[in-house]
């Protein structure tokens, strides 16, 4: 199994199969993700080949990590020709504070 961990607390976990890897991050299905830990952010971005982004802060007992994960909702479908055909959407990566392993 393939883990997100965040000061000892693990918000997401998936067996390594399940997961795709894009630009060295590791994107968890939406499902191994505990949606607890997460909180919309009104960040803004588009990425040209990936589409619209939604930020995510992520909760770290009383304080809040700010655009510390991501996900795609909709990706460009031209996209999945960099992910060996897989749809990324939705799926959830995290920043370095995050440890993935």
């Amino acid at each position: 199994m393939t883990q997100a961990i965040l000061n000892g607390v693990v918000i997401a976990d998936a067996p390594q199969d399940d997961l795709i890897k894009i630009e060295g991050n590791w994107y968890f299905p939406p499902s191994s993700v505990k949606s607890e830990f997460l909180v919309d952010s009104a960040t803004p971005y588009n990425c040209p080949w990936k589409g619209e982004c939604q930020f995510f802060n992520v909760k770290d007992g009383d304080a809040t990590l700010q655009d510390r994960a991501w996900s795609y909702p909709n990706p460009h479908e031209s996209a999945f020709a960099r992910t060996d055909g897989k749809n990324f959407g939705n799926y959830v990566a995290f920043w370095k504070e995050v440890k993935v392993g």
